[in-house]
């Protein structure tokens, strides 16, 4: 009997909370170094249902309308009325500038208080990331371009995805163990649709894009807790 390793990674869409915020704090940073190459900019964000809040410490010489960039951004995600959050939500702007005591040890050409941030590559993928992480990410990018084309009608901007992998003695992939995939949807679509959809056009392109057989798969997850019309922040 084969001796295996599994391995599992996990990847979220562009309307999944937190690369929500991430997203908006982007764009605040690249309006303003738009203007000012040399701003500072620390800015948080934090989404729930109806509201955005922005915070942080900002220094730069430009002015920046956060509201809109907030809405912006939320109707670029896909974010419409009627999916429990949209670009109607309220924007609190809570930025102020940076402290003082901080400034100094950055006015001067300094790396304030940052500290040092390390990683490595590997030879699994051309991308030299290990490739569970990749094809969980290449399902989210072949999700989010057929939601935002419509060719997945039903499909909403939230959603998710996992892929496990099962590594021989030998450290090389033996097989594709698991696949999971979350994708918020219109109330009308069945899970039936939803299952065959996601596993037909969407997972297994992708996992034959990398000479992978989708029939070798042992398991598939698609949206497992059975509902998810109710998604994002």
């Amino acid at each position: 009997m084969k001796k295996l390793t599994y391995f599992t990674s996990e990847f979220v869409s562009p309307g999944h909370p937190d690369k929500v915020s991430d997203q908006i704090s982007d764009a605040v940073l690249d309006a303003c170094l738009a203007d000012d190459p040399n701003s500072r900019v620390a800015c948080e964000v934090f989404c729930t249902t109806g509201q955005v809040v922005v915070g942080g410490e900002i220094t730069t010489t430009t002015y920046i309308d956060i509201q809109d960039i907030v809405r912006r951004k939320i109707d670029e995600i896909g974010y419409r009325e009627g999916m429990g959050f949209d670009s109607n939500c309220g924007v609190l702007n809570a930025i102020h500038s940076q402290s003082p005591d901080i400034a100094m040890g950055v006015d001067i050409g300094g790396a304030g208080d940052q500290g040092i941030m390390f990683g490595g590559a590997v030879k699994e993928t051309p991308e030299l990331m290990p490739l569970a992480i990749v094809l969980a990410r290449e399902i989210l990018v072949r999700l989010t371009k057929m939601t935002r084309s419509k060719e997945l009608a039903w499909a909403r901007p939230d959603s998710k995805s996992q892929v496990t992998l099962a590594y021989d003695e030998n450290g090389k992939v033996d097989h594709v163990d698991t696949v999971v995939v979350s994708v918020q949807h219109n109330p009308d679509v069945t899970q039936e649709q939803i299952r065959e959809e996601v596993i037909e056009k969407v997972i297994k392109p992708v996992l034959e894009s990398y000479n992978l057989d989708p029939a070798q798969v042992k398991k598939f997850h698609i949206n497992p807790t059975g509902r998810f019309v109710i998604g994002g922040p």
